[in-house]
């Protein structure tokens, strides 16, 4: 790690750890119903809530005119509405903040001429992910505000596999800092760990379906869908594939299925690992991958069961996080350095 670094590594930590912050308030706000709360978007002035109670009530006015209010949320007193507000608006606020904390450090980099030709570029596109990132919010939030007081669970599901790539981006970006010798690696493992990363992305992506369709408070029972192995109504759409895309019973079944291959996978990265000579650090990262996994395995199993309260939700959110942060660390750790 070359001392020049050191700013641009913890400024790259601050962006993790925001980010995360950030997936953890994001996952409240869906948990809570309170992402529709906010039904205009400003840039700007949208960084100001409401000031007074004339100003809650105009909010208030504003809601109602949307399908949220009019379809769902009807009975809502403004005392209901400001906890739903709450949420949206400190999601929208962090977003506002993680904008700043990276854009101005990096303004600073470019004055002093810390960063490599080859680090600009890079931390060019992890600006524009992040900027997009905003974009596709606000995208997901229109599209519940239309006819269906729910957003798009295809837009949902872009919406935080985006966050989770940007946050994977800034950490292999930030690692590629700490270890810039990096003189060890392993084939086979980093095709496995590359296999994993994939696999566990797609199982993401099905984690917001089952979060955008409530999904999750179907079928509470485990290892079984109620009675059956696969329940009737995996299959009870036509087309078939409509099932695993817009089935609520399907998508569950694909997110059950898929949990199974990412812990087999990693069960059997763990013992692939041991016909090799690793040294400590890539030990570390074949521990911690199985550490994480079986965490994130019992985390969605109690979820289940429990019906989906929200302090299990986030904690299964952030399990997926971290199990994400594992594979992405041990994707880099056994990755040839060229």
């Amino acid at each position: 790690m070359k001392k020049e670094h050191i700013p641009v590594i913890v400024w790259l930590c601050s962006g993790c750890l925001l980010i995360f912050t950030m997936v953890i308030v994001g996952g409240i706000t869906r948990l809570t119903g309170s992402g529709l709360s906010m039904v205009d978007w400003n840039l700007f002035m949208g960084a100001i809530p409401p000031m007074n109670h004339q100003q809650w009530l105009e909010a208030f006015e504003h809601y109602k005119q949307f399908p949220e209010f009019q379809q769902k949320n009807y009975l809502f007193s403004l005392p209901e509405f400001k906890n739903i507000f709450f949420w949206e608006y400190i999601h929208r606020l962090l977003g506002r903040f993680i904008g700043l904390v990276f854009i101005i450090p990096f303004i600073c980099f470019l004055i002093k001429k810390t960063l490599s030709k080859k680090l600009i570029l890079q931390c060019t596109l992890l600006l524009i992910m992040g900027g997009a990132q905003g974009f596709i919010g606000w995208w997901m939030v229109k599209s519940g505000l239309v006819n269906n007081p729910d957003v798009s669970h295809f837009r949902l599901a872009i919406h935080l596999i985006t966050a989770f790539l940007t946050f994977a981006y800034t950490l292999w970006l930030m690692l590629s800092l700490i270890y810039p010798q990096k003189n060890y690696s392993n084939k086979k493992l980093y095709n496995l760990s590359l296999i994993l990363l994939i696999v566990l992305i797609i199982q993401i992506v099905y984690g917001a379906f089952v979060a955008g369709l409530d999904a999750g408070k179907v079928y509470n029972t485990w290892p079984k869908m109620n009675e059956r192995w696969v329940a009737e109504a995996v299959y009870a759409m036509s087309p078939l594939w409509q099932n695993f895309v817009n089935g609520l019973a399907g998508v569950q079944f694909i997110h059950r299925e898929l949990a199974y291959v990412v812990l087999g996978l990693i069960i059997y990265i763990f013992f692939r690992a041991k016909s090799f000579e690793l040294i400590k650090i890539q030990q570390h990262a074949i521990n911690l991958l199985l550490i994480t996994v079986s965490l994130q395995v019992i985390l969605g199993i109690i979820t289940l069961l429990m019906g989906v309260p929200i302090w299990l939700g986030v904690a299964h959110q952030i399990g997926a996080f971290l199990l994400l942060g594992a594979s992405v660390f041990s994707l880099f750790i056994f990755k040839e350095n060229k």
